[in-house]
């Protein structure tokens, strides 16, 4: 297919690289573009000097940005896609936002009869760079179905899960549990230590019962370790927890754990640890490890 790819980021970098080696025709966008052109080099296909621009003749427009602002720009703005996509064609969006731009951007393009997918992914830059993203997906059948085969360039798990709006709170779920899990795995590397315990063979006995985790398997170590440079950053979680629980707020779901995380993660911030990965909240119990 003719697509583009808006956003190349530390995920939508190596996305829109499996786009164009499953065979698709690929022109990118990014606000800097010595990123662009840097990932022309990378992957060949073409890149465009706007969002409008990019998106023009292309069959599916896929976007990863960084916030409902920015979304709002390369989408509705003055250079944005949805001055060029044609009828017929579908917008993916792969940026972790709000429910609400989710709806209010299927609401858009539904007058303009083009498809629109929120499909925000997990895995990290690891499963970006791998192929092995978990997309989680908002909106109607028919869009989902032309799109879906496209995506698995880089998903290993895809799924709709309902209407415009429901991969965004799909994502939340993601990251409520994700934020409890690593709050408990840096209590217990902080406690293994201090009861003098060797703490790497610990977790490399209990990583395999019950406890068991993704983040247990791949992040115990570097947390003993004290090493905060593997992926998804601190500031990048805080503003997904701020979207949960602004959701929170208004569906009513009680989320005192993820409140508290979030608190924990603004800690981490103050240390400096913005761009640290999210198992940095070991460092609250070891601030001079």
């Amino acid at each position: 297919m003719k697509v583009a790819f808006i956003g190349l980021g530390t995920m939508g970098f190596p996305m829109a690289g499996h786009l164009q080696k499953a065979g698709h025709e690929v022109t990118v966008f990014n606000r800097t573009q010595a990123k662009a052109q840097q990932w022309v080099e990378v992957y060949g296909g073409s890149w465009a000097e706007t969002p409008a621009e990019a998106a023009k003749g292309a069959e599916i427009v896929f976007t990863c940005v960084g916030n409902d602002d920015d979304l709002r720009e390369v989408t509705t703005g003055a250079q944005g896609i949805l001055k060029t996509m044609s009828a017929g064609s579908i917008l993916v969006d792969h940026t972790t936002a709000s429910a609400e731009v989710a709806r209010e951007l299927f609401d858009v393009t539904k007058t303009q009869t083009v498809g629109f997918l929120d499909a925000p992914v997990s895995g990290g830059q690891a499963g970006a760079e791998n192929g092995l993203l978990s997309v989680m997906v908002g909106g109607e059948q028919a869009a989902y179905d032309k799109a879906e085969p496209v995506m698995q360039a880089y998903g290993k798990s895809i799924r709709l899960l309902g209407q415009a709006g429901s991969g965004q709170l799909a994502k939340m779920v993601n990251q409520i549990c994700i934020a409890g899990l690593v709050q408990g795995l840096s209590e217990a590397v902080h406690f293994a230590k201090q009861a003098n315990l060797d703490a790497a063979q610990v977790f490399d006995v209990i990583q395999h019962g019950a406890a068991g985790s993704w983040q247990m398997v791949n992040r115990h170590q570097t947390m003993i370790d004290g090493k905060f440079d593997y992926g998804f950053a601190v500031d990048w979680m805080r503003k997904d927890l701020g979207i949960t629980l602004d959701e929170a707020r208004r569906n009513g779901a009680q989320l005192p754990v993820t409140a508290l995380v979030d608190q924990f993660y603004a800690e981490v911030q103050r240390m400096g640890g913005g761009r640290w990965d999210t198992s940095s909240l070991v460092k609250r119990f070891d601030p001079d490890q």
